[in-house]
């Protein structure tokens, strides 16, 4: 016996119709290109949201066509985040921080018939357009007094808006019809498209409105400090239409200085970023002392991306900001878990509450999560041994688009990260390192994280990484690579004791090398490939 109940798809436009019909006076703010600030609402942005569609519709954009953009976070992109899905075309989101190369491959290989683009990236678009024979309209993403003159054939996008009714009633369709395309940042090998649907996008926004979620919600105002070209910005821009929340979008200034500004001027309650964000935005803080940082009103925030410096974790909390410690990837959508605090942590310490904070968080509903040795063999959850991290769930990857990397499941669905990670007996995951990242070291683990967490700690380190230096003996031992604060370094000395009072002595680098910076993946990562390559000759001492 089935339910009497509606069966009625699960689409991104009824999102953006829910946001207009009861939160149509919630504000959307958005720095721009060209430098002025707009503001509008979401009934503003559905009516422009409609009228690109219409546009689209009328360039001869149909159902399943490959909708590229190469945007900032403002108002433009945001419409087209629900414009193109909206009439069943797939949105494919393209970081333009990758090599030229890459994005050449990328749009190449998602076949995406239309371009749309912020005009800080023309020079870009000019020089790839002779390489991208399946683009047929390129579209600025501008007004038409900011036109590029050098893009050959180009559109004006509000020119285009300006041309339509916004009359455009959303269309009905499967709610498994693919609604956007992002594609893994490719450190090694040709980056892979990960597929999304309707129905997993709306699941997946549930789970950030949820209060052991994200607790996003109508009262707050969210600082998006996530691009969005970055896994659809982490799924805020649709969960925050499912509830009513108001967003800042900070266009392309993600600096310090002008997510402060921004978050002061806007009373920002909510925020999310990779830690490097927030190393810039603290670094703005401490070099400015006029600031009083009681004039941020942010409440939480969400960390992801790479694992969270303790560091960072306690001075949020110090500045009473609490952190979410995050975790999940391209091919989750990305939310898979989330470091809230349990009633039984309510009494805790602040070193101990920072303990569970510091771990990637308990699995939300909807995913599967377990850990396996290399023999496929189930691990226990009693945090006390670690195991190739696997997951499962309604908006997990089921394989790449076009095939590309084959069958990524194993004969019961279960999807290999490529983390390590431990889980303790409350569901608490703490990733200890990548798969390709963890030291093997006379037969045991070294977490390269941990390390770099614990350097971190140190008021000297900026920004620090470890990798694995081939050994006579050992097979590998860690090497340190670290930016100093200030240009002043601490003695290597003086560091392996700080480090002594922190981690395993056998732990311990054998070396320590200070640069002036280290190199980051598109989405701010560390990019340990590259420090590989360059350290892949280095001798250690003795």
């Amino acid at each position: 016996m089935q339910g009497l109940m509606q069966d009625r798809p699960l689409l991104i436009s009824s999102l953006l119709e829910h946001a207009r019909r009861f939160h149509s006076d919630t504000e959307i703010v958005s720095r721009t290109v060209e430098g002025p600030t707009v503001r509008t609402t979401y009934a503003g942005l559905a009516e422009r949201a409609a009228k690109i569609a219409e546009a689209l519709i009328e360039k001869g954009v149909k159902p399943g066509d490959r909708v590229a953009t190469l945007a900032w976070n403002t108002h433009r992109h945001l419409e087209l985040y629900f414009a193109v899905s909206g009439i069943g075309a797939v949105l494919h989101t393209v970081n333009p921080r990758l090599f030229l190369e890459q994005i050449e491959y990328i749009l190449n290989h998602a076949e995406s018939s239309v371009l749309l683009f912020d005009i800080s990236f023309a020079d870009m678009v000019a020089g790839l357009q002779p390489k991208l024979p399946l683009v047929r309209d390129f579209i600025a993403m501008t007004d038409a007094a900011h036109m590029p003159a050098h893009v050959a054939n180009c559109l004006c996008y509000e020119t285009l808006i300006e041309a339509q009714d916004g009359e455009l009633e959303w269309p009905d369709f499967d709610e498994r019809t693919a609604s956007s395309l992002c594609y893994t940042s490719g450190t090694t090998g040709n980056p892979k498209g990960v597929l999304y649907s309707h129905r997993s996008t709306v699941l997946h926004s549930f789970i950030a409105c949820q209060a052991d979620g994200l607790q996003l919600s109508s009262r707050d105002t969210t600082l998006l400090s996530v691009p969005l070209f970055h896994v659809n910005a982490w799924g805020i821009p649709y969960a925050s239409a499912m509830c009513g929340a108001k967003l800042v979008l900070p266009g392309p200034n993600l600096d310090g200085k002008s997510l402060y500004e921004l978050a002061v001027a806007e009373q920002c309650t909510f925020s999310l970023g990779v830690p490097t964000v927030w190393l810039g935005l603290f670094k703005y803080i401490d070099e400015t002392p006029s600031l009083d940082p009681n004039d941020l009103k942010i409440k939480r925030v969400v960390i992801g991306g790479s694992s969270a410096p303790r560091s960072i974790i306690e001075k949020f909390n110090r500045m009473g900001i609490y952190v979410l410690h995050a975790w999940g990837m391209t091919e989750t959508s990305p939310l898979a878990s989330i470091s809230n605090l349990l009633s039984k942590h309510k009494d805790l310490s602040f070193d101990e509450k920072v303990d569970v904070q510091a771990k990637q968080g308990r699995a939300i509903y909807g995913v599967d999560l377990r850990i396996v040795n290399d023999e496929g063999q189930v691990l226990p959850h009693d945090g006390s041994i670690a195991g190739d991290l696997q997951v499962r769930g309604p908006w997990v990857t089921s394989g790449y688009y076009r095939s590309e990397g084959g069958d990524v499941l194993d004969k019961e669905g279960w999807f290999s990260t490529g983390d390590v990670a431990k889980i303790d007996s409350d569901g608490y995951v703490l990733i200890t390192d990548r798969s390709k990242d963890v030291i093997k070291s006379g037969g045991e683990w070294i977490s390269s994280i941990d390390l770099e967490n614990a350097a971190v700690a140190h008021p000297g380190i900026h920004e620090a990484a470890v990798i694995g230096i081939a050994h006579p003996k050992w097979q590998e031992r860690p090497l340190l690579v670290a930016v100093a604060k200030d240009g002043n370094p601490p003695t290597s000395d003086e560091l392996k004791q700080f480090l002594s009072e922190r981690v395993a002595k056998w732990w311990l680098p054998d070396d320590i090398v200070f640069v002036d910076e280290l190199p980051h993946t598109a989405t701010g990562k560390l990019q340990k490939m590259k420090l590989r390559e360059r350290f892949r000759d280095y001798v250690l001492p003795g």
